[in-house]
């Protein structure tokens, strides 16, 4: 690996997307942290992207409006209400939290990027065994995105093709905790709730606030935010 070698990072604020940027740091990657603020009913968590690049020493932190609203199509672009408890009964369909297209967004501002800058790797914390039923989170989606950046970039026309790294596909949520931290990730930092209260406080009650309650439990930790919520 050569001394800049350089990555860039999908960054949520979220506990998979830290988790994923520090495995990488921890390998020798420089990040190039890019968050995208897509219309999302709250600014939370692009607050907790700023504390985790801050925490991660990224070398540059971006940030681009990308206003999905335009579109609609989720809960999470303020259509309808967030689901609550849906965990209890055992999830059985894609959620209304799924926003059409996002990851395929993101990773495509992530390759723009990538070239600008020479990156090597792009980084997503997507997730594949303990995930809401969102389908740009599958494997077969991430493989078929890094063939398509060979193919529409000129790194991979000339041989330098980005590579898509998803270290978290396999793991559990559980397992991502662990490994969060081993490697020294400050979970206080990440915000991961759907419908937060305005002071950022987690409902406890969404699909992302129960996953990530079970994999705290299953790991045998207790979640720093919630104890700093009180």
């Amino acid at each position: 690996m050569p001394p800049d070698a350089r990555a860039v990072v999908l960054l949520s604020g979220g506990l998979d997307s830290t988790t994923a940027a520090a495995y990488a740091r921890r390998d020798g990657w420089t990040l190039y942290a890019l968050t995208v603020r897509y219309g999302q009913t709250h600014q939370h968590e692009i607050e907790a992207a700023r504390r985790v690049a801050r925490s991660l020493g990224v070398a540059r932190h971006a940030e681009i409006d990308v206003d999905l609203r335009a579109f609609g199509g989720s809960s999470l672009l303020g259509e309808g209400e967030i689901p609550k408890d849906r965990w209890m009964a055992g999830p059985a369909s894609i959620p209304t939290t799924y926003v059409p297209a996002r990851n395929t967004i993101f990773l495509s501002l992530a390759l723009a990027w990538s070239e600008v800058i020479g990156a090597g790797r792009i980084v997503i914390g997507v997730n594949a065994l303990d995930y809401s039923g969102y389908p740009d989170c599958r494997p077969e989606f991430i493989s078929a995105f890094e063939y398509l950046a060979t193919l529409a970039t000129r790194a991979g026309v000339e041989g330098r093709p980005v590579r898509i790294w998803a270290p978290l596909q396999q793991l559990t949520k559980a397992g991502i905790v662990r490994l969060g931290l081993e490697l020294g990730v400050d979970f206080a930092l990440t915000h991961s709730c759907y419908d937060p209260a305005p002071d950022g406080r987690p409902c406890q009650r969404c699909d992302s606030c129960q996953l990530r309650a079970r994999g705290f439990a299953e790991a045998g930790v207790s979640d720093p935010l919630l104890s700093h919520a009180g």
